[in-house]
């Protein structure tokens, strides 16, 4: 055997193992998303045991600014659609038009953030936290674990802006952007429904 085929032999095993690597990394994600699934329905079951436990305090058509929540919203589906386009010009190899959209994803994902977080804070300062009822217990659980999550991805973001910087596209990189982009618009999704169902049907 030749040494110009002996490493091509080890260079083909890596890829492979590169390969096996992601697999089962990606596997490990989707167990994890499903994980989150089951944590995100049991806090919308009690969301809606306790949604109309008011104990004699404000309801949420009196408290949520719609208008307000239907801008964050937008912010999150637009940027669900920016990080699409992340992994369009990914699978080119374009990384200056990766890290622009990147970007830009990552400015909508923090306006949402800021805008969430103003919001429990208006609500705080006028006597609505947690602990005013079950009601607002329940809201500020599911909303606040959703912003979390969004937070964290947000911080999954930066480290990948820096990674696409410093090691391009490699076969771990592409792997970590897929699964962040399954994570961002899972965050997507989810949020959809909590609009629905603890913003809109409060003014039904």
């Amino acid at each position: 055997m030749t040494t110009k085929t002996m490493i091509t032999d080890a260079t083909t095993a890596e890829i492979w193992e590169e390969h096996d690597i992601a697999g089962n990394q990606s596997l490990g994600f989707w167990l994890y998303l499903m994980s989150d699934l089951v944590l995100f329905g049991a806090i919308f079951a009690t969301y809606a045991v306790l949604g109309h436990n008011y104990a004699g305090g404000p309801t949420g058509r009196e408290l949520f600014n719609l208008p307000m929540v239907f801008a964050e919203t937008l912010l999150l589906l637009v940027s669900s659609a920016t990080f699409g386009l992340v992994m369009i010009y990914m699978h080119q190899g374009k990384r200056d038009w990766v890290l622009g959209w990147m970007a830009v994803t990552f400015l909508l994902g923090l306006g949402f953030v800021v805008m969430e977080v103003h919001e429990f804070h208006t609500l705080i300062s006028e006597g609505n936290g947690p602990d005013r009822s079950a009601f607002l217990s329940a809201f500020f659980t599911l909303v606040g674990t959703h912003g979390a999550h969004v937070a964290s991805g947000l911080i999954w973001m930066a480290v990948m802006f820096v990674q696409v910087i410093g090691k391009g596209f490699t076969l771990p990189v592409q792997s970590r952007l897929m699964r962040l982009s399954m994570f961002w618009h899972f965050l997507d999704i989810v949020w959809v429904a909590v609009f629905t169902i603890v913003y809109l049907m409060s003014f039904v």
